[in-house]
């Protein structure tokens, strides 16, 4: 019988979920493209268009966990994640969230307000990968679906980037758009901090459970690759010759 392996220390699993990172959709083609300033209004506008779909489904996939969570402690930590994306009070006194942020991200790219929420720019390929995502935060463990958020580890760095290359790069952009990623910038810093203290302490109990923690957060890291596949294709004069972006997304969630 093969040796049972003992846990990564605490510091070493940390690491692990971190390394990840390399495989985040920052590296993908099309958002390669967009810090460097060659993607079109109209691409632009598909990838605002099908991201509001994956935006309207973090606060179901927050309520999900919420709901399957028994520790007080956490839900009253967690559900600040609802109002930063659903907002908290009425919209016209202040009371907004993520998702009008991004509706207003639309008007910036100049997308009406029903271009934005009727869903009909959504590729088929967004909604089957948020659809996946949301279906896995209702029926796993509220510990499994708190380590499929973990992506938002390097959502910062992604925030940061689009704040500081696009008024150079689409000057044509209404700067008061950016504010959806000025916000995050803040917020995602406090949601990794809960969300990897939930992940090393509940994981790290054995190597199996570690393991299985990494295949979580490669699964959402998929999810996000397969969404930026959809946009790209949804794009047809997207160029990337003499690159090589190819990768296979895993989409497993046994």
């Amino acid at each position: 019988m093969a040796e049972k392996l003992a846990p990564w220390s605490r510091e070493e699993f940390e690491a692990k979920l971190r390394e990840k990172g390399k495989g985040y959709h920052i590296y993908h083609p099309i958002h390669v493209l967009m810090y460097e300033g060659k993607l079109t209004q109209q691409q632009m506008q598909a990838w605002v268009a099908n991201r509001y779909y994956y935006q309207i489904a973090i606060p179901m996939k927050d309520a999900a966990i919420l709901s399957n969570c028994p520790d007080r402690e956490i839900r009253r930590g967690w559900i600040q994640r609802i109002f930063d994306h659903d907002g908290s009070g009425a919209i016209a006194e202040g009371g907004e969230g993520g998702i009008e942020a991004w509706i207003h991200l639309g008007a910036a790219v100049g997308l009406s307000r029903e271009d934005v929420t009727s869903l009909k720019l959504v590729a088929p390929g967004t909604k089957f990968a948020v659809d996946a995502y949301i279906n896995f935060a209702k029926q796993r463990s509220w510990q499994e679906s708190v380590c499929s958020s973990l992506t938002e580890l390097f959502a910062p760095h992604i925030h940061q980037q689009r704040i500081d290359s696009w008024p150079s790069m689409y000057p044509w952009i209404n700067a008061e758009g950016m504010q959806y990623f000025k916000n995050r910038l803040t917020q995602a810093r406090r949601d990794v901090e809960q969300g990897l203290q939930v992940t090393l302490d509940y994981f790290s109990q054995s190597r199996e459970m570690q393991m299985r923690a990494l295949e979580i957060l490669q699964f959402k890291l998929d999810v996000l690759w397969v969404m930026a596949d959809a946009i790209m294709l949804q794009s047809a004069d997207i160029k990337v010759e003499g690159r090589d972006y190819l990768r296979q997304p895993v989409m497993n969630v046994s």
